[in-house]
């Protein structure tokens, strides 16, 4: 396939390759890519990178790579100084892979240093040398010639010959205060220097994009953590704002915002049980269910070697409705039994276990079968909802096997604990001990 220019430039293009189907190639993208890594680093003249197409990207700039840091400063000359060292900083990071970053900071410029002193004692003034200047590179127009049907504009400057050589300066004079044309080598000299081809911006600031990859092994949070220590370590002026873009801040954003949201639904859990057992202990028993799934679920993407991805938090939080169901089976009817039957909490909690034992393995195994497509898929896109499916079947494994157990014995505990309180409060209120239908 031949290259597409970039819209923008002329020194980048890009190339779109379609892989063969998965069973065919039996590797996937990022396998394919790191391949290719290391034979395409070896082309001389070219800095290559490669990315997988994502189907879904959020946000960013079309950049050589998938996730994004940008640099952003309102001095473009403290930007100028501070974002080759912190590309030089991020390539040194063994996290980071294809590191490139949009400041294109290697075109070359020649500057005319004046000597004041000299240029005075020959009778030249600033303004006469930016004039010459003007007239010689700048397209001055000069005049305008009339004719009885057209117009023209007449437009001093040097031929276009002498344009590619800084060496034409040595050719420009200057007329002094005098009259005297006076060479311009005899006060100047030129300095060759760089300058940036481009300054992108965002948010009406001059900025710096780094774009990166991570290497095999390696999620975005270690990624961003390490990026966020390099970035201290540095100690960048206050000016610099330092932010992630895209992808990359869209993780970032989901982190800071994820324990609140998993109290918050914690939180309601316990208020709607509370207010369906009127009761402030039972709905900790229910509870105390999820951490089984949780540990499941983790143990079993260690297992199968897949990252904790979005995808895998999504499975984590559809086991905090599935796995609650088997504390709610026994809970509920073990409460009944106490409240209607006037039984003991380990004779409730008992019967509760033995009669409530088939529809709980029922659900469970309706759900951890439904869940083993996902884990055990293969396809177009089963990478994608493997991660699902391996944390619902881990989860619902190891919480099957422990919450059977270990509900019951919570449920005394905290039974317990209950009638404890209520017997404290009774006392200090002088009021009779609750009974086992008040519990």
């Amino acid at each position: 396939m031949s290259p597409i220019p970039h819209p923008w430039t002329t020194n980048t293009g890009r190339m779109f390759l379609s892989l063969k189907p998965l069973a065919e190639r039996k590797m996937s993208a990022d396998q394919v890519i790191g391949r290719l890594r290391p034979k395409l680093s070896k082309v001389p003249g070219a800095s290559l990178f490669l990315q997988s197409v994502q189907d879904i990207r959020v946000g960013g700039r079309l950049s050589n790579a998938l996730y994004q840091f940008t640099l952003q400063d309102d001095d473009l000359q403290e930007l100028t100084d501070w974002a080759p060292k912190m590309f030089r900083k991020l390539q040194s990071l063994s996290m980071l892979t294809d590191v490139s970053t949009d400041q294109q900071d290697r075109g070359l410029q020649a500057n005319l240093a004046i000597d004041r002193d000299t240029a005075a004692r020959l009778g030249v003034t600033t303004k006469m040398i930016d004039d010459t200047l003007y007239s010689a590179f700048g397209q001055r127009q000069v005049s305008t010639i009339y004719t009885p049907l057209n117009q023209y504009h007449v437009v001093m400057e040097v031929a276009p010959a002498f344009w590619q050589n800084p060496e034409t300066l040595r050719d420009i004079y200057v007329r002094s205060t005098g009259g005297a044309l006076v060479p311009l080598s005899a006060f100047t000299h030129y300095e060759a220097a760089t300058t940036t081809l481009a300054v992108t911006h965002q948010g009406q600031f001059p900025s710096v994009t780094y774009s990166f990859n991570l290497t095999p092994g390696v999620s975005l949070g270690e990624a961003v953590t390490a990026i966020t220590a390099a970035q201290h370590e540095m100690g960048m002026p206050a000016s610099i704002q330092a932010k992630f873009q895209g992808t990359a801040q869209a993780f970032q954003d989901s982190l800071a915002n994820e324990p609140v949201l998993i109290l918050a639904a914690l939180l309601t859990v316990y208020i709607v049980l509370g207010v369906l057992y009127e009761s402030y202990i039972h709905p900790l028993t229910i509870l105390s269910t999820l951490p089984s799934a949780g540990v499941g679920a983790i143990l079993a993407l260690m297992l199968c070697q897949t990252e904790l991805s979005v995808i895998s938090l999504i499975g984590i939080i559809l086991l905090i409705g599935i796995v609650k169901k088997n504390a709610i089976l026994m809970i509920d009817f073990a409460i009944e039994l106490e409240r209607e039957n006037g039984k003991t909490p380990e004779q409730a909690i008992y019967e509760a276990c033995l009669l409530r034992f088939r529809p709980i393995i029922m659900t469970t195994m309706a759900a951890l079968l439904g869940g083993l497509p996902l884990a055990l898929g293969s396809g177009n896109g089963a990478e994608l909802r493997r991660p699902l499916g391996i944390t619902i079947v881990g989860g619902l494994i190891v919480s099957q096997l422990l919450t059977l157990y270990t509900t019951p014995v919570i449920y005394l505990y905290l039974d317990r604990l209950g009638l404890a309180v209520k017997s404290l409060r009774a006392r200090w209120l002088g009021s009779p001990l609750p009974t086992a239908a008040q519990r």
